[in-house]
């Protein structure tokens, strides 16, 4: 490369400055990261994570009942009810944890069920009533 008084000139290549980072912008980072670390672990499965193929309770308010058959819960919202298939040894307690021979469920009772994932369905084993 000449200039106008036709001298050559060499062309002169800036080497890369370091490029400093404000500390707004550092914590920023390291808060994202700890954020994203934070929610996988959280998702992860434990060991004490219910698993309904082997077994899980659930706890609502009876909407429908057919005995033998059929028990519907509604849960807490927003979901939807919840149906179980009952198993032909499924047992029945009373609040106190006492086994009922005749289960006398109706509508609007408060329940906890204990539920096996079978097939895809729910099929309860055991449902306990819960005092009001």
């Amino acid at each position: 490369m000449r200039n106008a008084a036709g001298i050559t000139m060499k062309k002169n290549i800036a080497s890369p400055t370091p490029v400093r980072l404000a500390p707004r912008t550092i914590f920023a980072t390291v808060s994202a990261v700890a954020l994203v670390l934070s929610t996988i672990t959280y998702a992860q499965p434990t060991s004490s994570s219910p698993d309904p193929k082997a077994g899980a309770e659930t706890t609502g308010t009876i909407k429908e009942y057919t005995p033998g058959t059929i028990l519907i819960l509604d849960t807490l919202a927003p979901n939807e009810p919840t149906q179980f298939k009952l198993s032909k040894s499924a047992v029945y307690f009373d609040a106190d944890g006492k086994t009922l021979e005749t289960p006398g469920l109706t509508t609007n009772q408060k329940v906890r069920v204990h539920y096996m994932k079978t097939a895809g369905e729910n099929v309860a084993d055991k449902i306990t009533l819960i005092s009001n």
